[in-house]
């Protein structure tokens, strides 16, 4: 989804409520063809505003659940369609993280995943808005599948990506920001790795469009879905608001596990001096 309303354009409020109006049809549409579980963009709600570094955006997060996560869990109800709901989260005074909360088909919140990796170099400047998280990395059984989520910067890290499968995982979601000509080579590549290394499958989101007056570049969109043996089965474009549906077989995990023995034969005791670096 690209920012329909910027800085300059309308209050604060009214740039969140723009982007949330902007949502709402796909959300419905994604309801109205059956859809099980929907993600939504990293902190789907407000810019991408990390290119700055303005404080004023730090009245823009929320609690989480919070009105935002109240309103999301009404469609998740309306459609009994699993959400997971990125924002900007406030959970008390200048304590804010990077979050996504999962919302169960009847509308139940289930929890939430707070973004473990901060990036902070140019134009991503997120640990002057984020804190790192501290919740580890929670598998949540929803109605259709036990699900994880890694958000952006997360995704170039492969050791929460195993945890998560670890846990459980059956479907892993990363909502992203990422721009073009930085890492977008890597954006088709250490997902499926991830995927294909662990045996589940992932949703891989992206928004699209320039964002005035950050002008970070172009993202690049190109949301896609990757199956348990690493291949890509549904791709977006890169510049269209766009809802993206695909059907995943399940069963396709214990196929591949079962071929691959990739927790049977993991040897964690000649791995403990990396985990102690």
């Amino acid at each position: 989804m690209s920012l329909p309303m910027t800085e300059g354009e309308g209050t604060m409020d009214e740039i969140k409520e723009a982007m949330v109006q902007k949502h709402i049809p796909l959300i419905e549409e994604a309801g109205r063809q059956g859809v099980q579980i929907l993600c939504l963009q990293e902190i789907f709600s407000t810019p991408y505003f990390c290119p700055g570094q303005d404080s004023k955006w730090y009245a823009s997060a929320e609690a989480v659940p919070g009105p935002t996560t109240e309103r999301m869990a009404e469609y998740a109800k309306k459609y009994q369609m699993v959400m997971i709901v990125p924002v900007y989260e406030r959970e008390s005074a200048g304590v804010l993280y990077n979050t996504a909360a999962v919302i169960d088909a009847d509308g139940t919140y289930l929890g939430k995943y707070r973004k473990n990796h901060i990036p902070h170099t140019n134009g991503f400047w997120e640990k002057f808005f984020f804190k790192p998280g501290n919740l580890g990395y929670p598998v949540f059984q929803t109605m259709y599948a036990k699900v994880g989520v890694y958000i952006c910067y997360d995704r170039h890290f492969p050791d929460g990506a195993r945890v998560l499968g670890l846990n459980g995982a059956e479907i892993v979601y990363n909502p992203s920001a990422t721009v073009a000509g930085l890492s977008q080579y890597l954006w088709k590549l250490e997902q499926p790795a991830h995927a294909a290394a662990n045996g589940y499958f992932m949703g891989c989101i992206n928004r699209v469009g320039e964002e005035k007056p950050w002008n970070l570049g172009r993202f690049y969109g190109t949301s896609y879905f990757v199956d348990p043996r690493g291949q890509i089965i549904s791709q977006a474009s890169e510049d269209k608001d766009e809802l993206l549906i695909a059907e995943f077989d399940l069963d396709m995990i214990d196929e591949v596990r079962a071929t691959w023995q990739f927790f049977r034969d993991r040897r964690p005791e000649t791995y403990e001096k990396l985990v102690e670096l």
